[in-house]
């Protein structure tokens, strides 16, 4: 329990995922671009770092969640990044979502200085970050993930090592894929059974009762049936996810045709100016595709 942990980027999924650190037991260093977000954990315990560089100086393994490659890019590898601050052995756990290409590029840069990466994005949402049931997804080499597997364990339940550097955002890819599929699936049948007049409760429990049952329905589906858009995934994150699952799958010559339909209705809510909605907006855009204008 000694481990001196830090953690950088407190968003949704950030910030209840360094709570959970601190609650486990870990000394923790925080830093956030917005530094008052960084107040909420400073006055439950954690030290404020002046820059990544300065985090990186103080601890033996780094968190980070950020938006996107080139955000992970800058905080690991830029002026004041942490690989100008960070011991030799040192372990980066980027839980961001990225494409492989780029967790492998940006491992590559840390290793040169003999820092070690682990890709480890996550799938839970902010209930699961909250609770710290998460479940982690994770690449890098395999003595390297041994090591960081207690302080994991602090923020997910299901953690799991699927291969070498790249794999862990592979998977989640594929998660992702599902995830969005899913969406569109009970946005359908909710639209569906909207249209035709039945109680949307009464048939989302029916459905819960049988092989439609599904985490999206379960959780997100009473948002829909609501016309509760706030986002604990917005659309513009869901959306950069599925960039990269079509760059992935465009590279290996993978037709991934219902991907792509999710991908082109959700450029709908963009074009609506919906971007920072939940990704339960996509409710929306079948509404209005049945002719219906939201609440």
């Amino acid at each position: 329990m000694a481990t001196q942990v830090g953690f950088i980027g407190l968003g949704l999924m950030g910030a209840p995922m360094a709570h959970n650190l601190l609650n486990a037991g870990y000394s923790l260093t925080v830093w956030n671009r917005t530094a008052a977000k960084m107040t909420p954990l400073t006055e439950a315990g954690a030290t404020p770092a002046e820059s990544p560089e300065d985090l990186a100086g103080r601890v033996e393994i780094v968190f980070t969640m950020v938006t996107d490659a080139p955000q992970v890019r800058e905080v690991a590898l830029g002026q004041r990044g942490i690989v100008h601050g960070a011991k030799p052995g040192t372990i980066v756990i980027d839980t961001s979502s990225i494409a492989p290409s780029a967790a492998r590029d940006i491992a590559q840069e840390l290793g040169a200085r003999q820092i070690e990466m682990l890709d480890a994005p996550v799938s839970g949402g902010v209930s699961g970050a909250t609770q710290g049931t998460l479940s982690i997804m994770v690449g890098g080499e395999e003595e390297t993930y041994t090591v960081a597997l207690p302080v994991l364990r602090a923020v997910g339940k299901t953690i799991a090592h699927v291969g070498p550097q790249g794999t862990g955002q592979l998977v989640k890819l594929c998660n992702q894929t599902m995830v969005a599929l899913n969406l569109l699936a009970v946005a359908e049948a909710l639209v569906l059974a909207r249209q035709a007049g039945a109680d949307l409760e009464t048939v989302s429990q029916v459905l819960m009762g049988g092989a439609a049952r599904s985490w999206i329905l379960e959780n997100l589906g009473p948002k829909m049936r609501d016309g509760d858009y706030r986002p604990g995934f917005t659309v513009a994150n869901i959306q950069k996810d599925l960039r990269n699952v079509l760059q992935e799958a465009a590279g290996l010559d993978v037709p991934l045709p219902g991907t792509a339909l999710v991908h082109q209705l959700y450029c709908a809510n963009q074009a609506a100016g919906e971007s920072q909605e939940g990704s339960t907006a996509l409710y929306k855009v079948l509404l209005r595709l049945a002719g219906e204008t939201p609440e």
